[in-house]
């Protein structure tokens, strides 16, 4: 009798498996799609920086697959200002066979950018890409976190945390930063618990982190099919028609002439308006200064950043924003006591072979950067947009 009864259950099984089945392939050949549409309006959505892009994976993701498309991480100085120099506007056409896709917000800060970094993991093995320092948060012995947290990414620290791309050592160094900024992670208490396992480096607790493992790679799919369910969205409602591209020949001195014929800061308003009309003796600041950059958590964080980009097998290229001479002149601050930073950059990313830009030459030129914000003129994004061009097409980049 009870034979009868589990032979009459069989066919349910198996309709079950088969419905089951039928269901699986479904999701996957749709989420098949989604990506491929998603790669397909690389173009349309590369040169543009907007709340999703940065946020999610799945964009970052398809220009990282893009063989015309040079991702740049950064800060503000890719918002501002909207001339036709800035970067991500001035490749818009791909006048030289590429486009550049900016990723980042104000604030952003390397620990943000090797979460990211990692979270694209094998996508970006052998891709080029570039990454655009901010000298001001390399001056205070102890950052603030209000730009970390404005652009920390859930899906991003899920997919560095629970992806297999890095090594324990490596996550453990992260997850100890990251849990310095506790209130980020109090919509995830499963993020938080994984990280606090990944940081303590004991063997119980990566143990603990093992049996978790599962649970957190379901946590990170359903935040991937989150994002690709936001992305397909703003493709169908958000997108802009792809620019046509057009190909030439750039003549960069000429380039670089017109933007050095642009007016220069007037140093003597800047001084007024930022409090700084009182004579200060030249470099009575440069100890304070110095100290700053020796002790500042900055390094830790860009060391975890380049560490990642070596993991993942990227091809960077590290750009920074020069110092604004003339402001920190006044300010008390000498030359000889800004070249720390420049020697440390230089030194840091040496030491893993990258390719660096920190354009020291132009350390006290006036007209290029706004004021002495960390946001780049007419000026210093013609000198950005030739390094990245060199960069892209196999060329030294010229600082």
């Amino acid at each position: 009798m009870a034979r009868v009864h589990a032979n009459k259950e069989m066919p349910h099984l198996f309709a079950g498996l088969i419905a089951l089945g039928v269901a699986g392939t479904i999701l996957f050949a749709a989420g098949m799609a989604v990506i491929h549409l998603e790669r397909s309006t690389i173009p349309s959505t590369a040169p543009d920086l907007f709340l999703l892009k940065n946020q999610g994976v799945a964009f970052q993701r398809a220009a990282a697959h893009a063989p015309n498309v040079l991702p740049i991480y950064g800060s503000s100085e890719l918002l501002v200002p909207a001339a036709p120099e800035r970067g991500n506007i001035f490749f818009r056409t791909a006048p030289t066979g590429f486009q550049l896709s900016p990723v980042g917000g104000g604030g952003t800060t390397p620990l943000i950018m090797s979460q990211k970094v990692a979270a694209l993991s094998s996508d970006l093995r052998g891709k080029e890409l570039a990454i655009s320092l901010s000298p001001g948060w390399f001056f205070a012995a102890k950052p603030g976190w209000r730009g970390y947290t404005g652009n920390f990414s859930l899906m991003a620290a899920s997919e560095m945390a629970f992806g297999t791309a890095l090594d324990f050592e490596l996550k453990r160094d992260i997850a100890s930063r990251m849990l310095e900024c506790p209130s980020t992670l109090e919509k995830s208490p499963l993020l938080e618990f994984a990280l606090r396992r990944l940081a303590s480096g004991r063997l119980v607790d990566r143990t603990i982190f093992c049996v978790l493992w599962p649970l957190g790679k379901a946590q990170t799919a359903l935040l991937e099919l989150q994002d690709h369910r936001a992305a397909l969205n703003h493709i169908r409602r958000e997108i802009k028609p792809a620019p046509q591209r057009h190909p030439e020949v750039l003549d960069w001195p000429k380039l670089i002439a017109r933007v050095e014929a642009t007016k220069t800061t007037d140093w003597a308003k800047v001084s007024k308006a930022s409090g700084l009309n009182v004579q200060i003796t030249p470099g009575s600041r440069d100890v304070a200064f110095r100290n700053g950059v020796k002790a500042s958590a900055s390094w830790a964080d860009l060391e975890l950043l380049l560490r990642t980009l070596e993991r993942v097998h990227a091809r960077p290229l590290i750009l920074s924003m020069p110092i604004a001479g003339d402001f920190y002149d006044h300010a008390g601050v000498s030359r000889s006591a800004r070249e720390e930073y420049y020697t440390k950059l230089r030194a840091l990313v040496q030491r893993y072979h990258f390719a660096v830009v920190e354009f020291e030459e132009h350390d006290e030129d006036p007209a290029f950067l706004i004021r002495h914000q960390s946001h780049l003129t007419a000026k210093g994004w013609a000198y950005y947009d030739r390094a990245l061009d060199d960069f892209f097409h196999g060329r030294m980049p010229r600082s």
